[in-house]
């Protein structure tokens, strides 16, 4: 299993006048594009709404970026950072199949929407993105999901995802990133079978690092401890995952020294479960019964 990861701080500008500057232009206008009136999403939470597929790329022999045009030009998604959203088509039987995505793109990013998506051969949705050409409608509902993240909230993020799992990481860590006024840190490990199934290929001279997801490595490489911070981590099963089905869909994790924690439901999930489980950390989340 090919992993990278990433340990990533604020760079700290201490003397140098001209970046002190910088930093105040970009503050300020960031606060400037926040305080104005923004666009309604064209996003329905309630009903399904079409969008019109207007560019294909691959990404690999088996993942591939969809993007999807909005009504106007200057209309956004309106997609809360951390959420997800439902996508609509038919597996090769022709039956009507529902999964949920999170677009890698941003409300910044405006007329359109991004999808990356990886196919899997027996995969019912997987089969509506392979047949999908452009000039064709992809049907989608939303926002979904309990998490929404709030710029400085907590200190870091720690995020482990395998394989397409990056996504909903990487538009976290993207709005993170973007946000001068947010100083979170974020510390990604992320896994994959192959380095071609690698979606965010490391530049030239990359030093982060890279092996096979182990105890050392999370212990190593996510963030520290921080006195009482409560985790949810919110796991959701697929067809494709099916051997983690035996799993609570829903967990509360009490620390004494934790951090949030974004995952996804892979081995590195049953891993960290299995690192957290030794502590007695685990317990059902009390709005199980509302899931069921």
């Amino acid at each position: 299993m090919a992993t990278s990861f990433v340990h990533s701080h604020r760079p700290e500008f201490l003397t140098v006048a001209v970046a002190a500057v910088a930093i105040g232009v970009a503050t300020a206008y960031y606060f400037y594009i926040t305080k104005k009136s923004k666009p309604q999403g064209c996003l329905d939470p309630d009903n399904f709404k079409e969008f019109k597929l207007v560019k294909r790329k691959q990404l690999s022999h088996n993942v591939a970026k969809f993007r999807f045009s909005l009504p106007t030009p200057t209309s956004i998604l309106g997609l809360p950072i951390g959420q997800h959203m439902s996508c609509r088509g038919k597996d090769s039987e022709g039956e009507e199949v529902v999964k949920p995505y999170t677009p890698t793109s941003l409300d910044t990013d405006v007329g359109y929407f991004d999808l990356v998506i990886k196919m899997y051969p027996q995969g019912r949705m997987s089969h509506h993105f392979r047949e999908m050409r452009e000039g064709d409608f992809l049907a989608v509902k939303g926002p979904k999901g309990r998490f929404k993240y709030e710029a400085n909230e907590v200190e870091a993020f720690g995020m482990l995802a395998g394989g397409t799992g990056i996504t909903p990481m990487f538009q976290v860590a993207r709005a993170i990133l973007e946000n001068p006024v947010d100083h979170t840190n974020v510390h990604l490990i992320y896994a994959n079978a192959t380095y071609e199934d690698i979606l965010l290929k490391p530049p030239e001279g990359w030093d982060g690092g890279v092996g096979f997801v182990t105890e050392e490595m999370i212990r190593l490489h996510c963030p520290g401890p921080s006195p009482n911070v409560r985790v949810d981590i919110e796991v959701r099963t697929t067809p494709h995952e099916q051997s983690y089905g035996c799993l609570p869909q829903n967990y509360w994790l009490y620390f004494p020294n934790a951090v949030p924690v974004l995952i996804q439901p892979t081995p590195l999930f049953t891993l960290l479960f299995a690192l957290l489980a030794r502590s007695n950390s685990i317990f059902p989340s009390p709005s199980q019964k509302q899931l069921k």
